[in-house]
């Protein structure tokens, strides 16, 4: 009886150092973000920005699904700032989400706060950025999350990897912009030119032929682009002359591939493509230009960058070029967006919620309400179903977790208490309701919302963005939603999974998700205009019955207002 025992011990020893080979997979990750400011030249006019690193864009964060990543921010500056994981779940450690004054209070000038969150189910491109004011203009960076060891991509595996931050760039103080805005009641100043991996390129005011972002390739290699939105304020195009993309992913979430030779990125919003670098030697030019299909101004600068062939003989060889789409290509966005399904294969199912135990409507656009110091007495707000949301001064999450009264109120509508026709002019009274509201959804319920924008002022698409969670887009429109026929519509099968959703222009689109992450959830328009305005909200969802289903203890180190 000896030998079996014998062997039955080895069984289980070997048992056990297998299952620690592959736990040790998933490790602990350890950043620091010193926020620094530093002087940065563009479009021939120095001007002192916030940093993270002193970099623009900011460090490439990398992880594998299933790591714990710990990011010690240090605020040297004179600004208070957050970090937001834009796209990251965030399961239970809402703390570390990042929203000023939604799950913390910003980290002050001369403090510190260490942002501690594991990858779960995760792996693609996010990014990360500044939460609080417009700071995100020049503080953001990607975030890389890998497959776990082992684990291959579930497209062609490419011969390189190269990350591409979208941006845009004002010679002027961005805080400075905002703050006049909102002082006098009206939109902003658009930015100077938008810009690619933090230049605005070789074709811009005050360049060379040789500046900005090269992209150096090998005739008959495929590269992966991980492709960043991180304007503040526009939708962009984003084009390569003479060259197609197959896209694999959008939002960290692998999508069935489709080719395409433009894509619609919107702020927030990320897309994985390869490219496969099939054309004769030469030069390239790259172009991001804006998307905007309604009467509103956006910066109409195109940026550009180059992609060069290695065999190419000159730096000065002739550079191919490429007219960016027209600005209003409504038609290009659309066929875009109903070309992305989720790749709902055994290994990446698209686990769509059947049934809806929260239907939601929500109206998103913008009022005008009265302002006595404001050019024509009036301001610009945004809102949703009629509630401007008003920022406490105690974060929700904190005022959820201890019960502090008086900070929010849970009596956000679930649908607009006036209807009226919304993609016509809008009622005659375009005043809104101000508040700190909330909706409470139960753990794990199913939640349909229908968003629709309003022709209030003019009608204009929403990047739509939901903090802790993914959606799933089942349907969009144009005109009004009909409760009755548009259903029949749905995409309940395959419809793409995302963090943040362009609501089309006088149109609606419906996603659901399931509530399994407690916490406080923003939600809000991913254009910081709007934002600035009031276009947004909050989900509190409460804990459930088992442990981990439970909302963590807040960091000791979490700041205080």
């Amino acid at each position: 009886m000896a030998m079996p025992c014998r062997l039955v011990r080895l069984l289980l020893t070997a048992s056990c150092i297998l299952l620690q080979a592959l736990g040790a997979h998933a490790i602990t990750r350890h950043y620091k973000f010193n926020v620094v400011m530093r002087n940065m030249t563009r479009l021939c006019s120095t001007k002192p920005i916030l940093t993270v690193n002193g970099k623009f864009p900011g460090l490439t964060l990398y992880a594998r699904e299933g790591d714990n990543v710990l990011v010690k921010v240090v605020n040297h500056a004179t600004h208070n700032v957050t970090i937001h994981w834009h796209g990251v779940r965030q399961i239970r450690t809402g703390w570390s989400d990042g929203p000023a004054y939604i799950t913390q209070c910003p980290i002050q000038p001369g403090s510190s706060f260490l942002y501690n969150f594991t990858i779960t189910g995760q792996r693609g491109t996010l990014l990360w950025h500044a939460h609080i004011n417009w700071l995100r203009a020049t503080v953001h960076g990607a975030i890389v999350i890998l497959p776990k060891l082992g684990v291959p991509y579930p497209f062609p595996t490419p011969h390189k990897e190269v990350v591409v931050v979208l941006g845009e760039w004002w010679k002027a103080d961005t805080e400075v912009v905002i703050n006049q805005a909102m002082q006098q009641g009206v939109g902003p100043n658009v930015s100077d030119s938008h810009t690619i991996n933090g230049h605005p390129g070789p074709l811009s005011d005050c360049a060379s032929l040789q500046d900005g972002f090269k992209l150096n390739v090998e005739n008959g290699k495929t590269y992966m682009l991980r492709i960043i939105n991180a304007a503040l304020n526009d939708d962009l195009f984003f084009k390569i002359a003479g060259h197609k993309f197959t896209v694999v992913e959008v939002d960290a979430v692998y999508t069935k591939p489709f080719k395409t030779g433009t894509l619609l990125v919107t702020p927030g919003q990320t897309t994985n493509v390869l490219l496969t670098a099939d054309q004769s030697a030469g030069r390239y030019l790259f172009s991001v230009s804006p998307f905007m299909d309604a009467p509103v101004q956006v910066d109409n600068k195109t940026g550009t960058a180059t992609l060069h062939y290695a065999n190419t003989i000159s730096a000065t060889a002739t550079l191919t070029l490429i007219k960016p789409p027209p600005q209003n290509a409504t038609t290009i966005v659309s066929k875009f967006a109903e070309s992305l399904r989720s790749l709902n294969s055994k290994e990446y199912p698209a686990n769509v919620p059947q049934t809806v135990d929260h239907s939601l409507f929500f109206t998103v656009g913008v009022g005008v309400n009265p302002c006595a110091k404001c050019i024509n007495a009036t301001r610009l707000v945004g809102t949703i179903n009629n509630v401007t949301f008003i920022m406490p001064s105690t974060p929700i999450l904190q005022a959820h977790y201890y019960d502090i009264p008086g900070v929010f109120t849970d009596d956000f509508p679930a649908a607009p208490l006036h209807k009226f026709n919304y993609t016509g002019s809008g009622p005659k009274n375009l005043q809104t309701m101000n508040g700190t509201r909330i909706y409470r959804l139960p753990y794990n319920a199913s939640v349909q919302i229908v968003l629709q924008d309003t022709g209030i002022i003019s009608p204009e698409s929403h990047p739509i963005h939901l903090h802790g969670y993914n959606f799933f887009v089942v349907g969009r429109g144009i005109g009004n939603y009909n409760p009755k026929t548009s259903p029949s519509m749905f995409n309940l099968i395959d419809p793409i999974e995302r963090n943040t959703i362009g609501v089309p222009t006088g149109g609606w689109t419906a996603i659901r998700f399931r509530a399994d992450n407690p916490g406080a959830w923003f939600m809000h328009c991913h254009f910081e205009v709007h934002t600035s305005w009031g276009l947004k909200m909050v989900f509190v969802v409460d804990n459930g019955k088992r442990p981990n289903e439970t909302l963590i203890a807040p960091p000791k180190d979490l700041p205080q207002c």
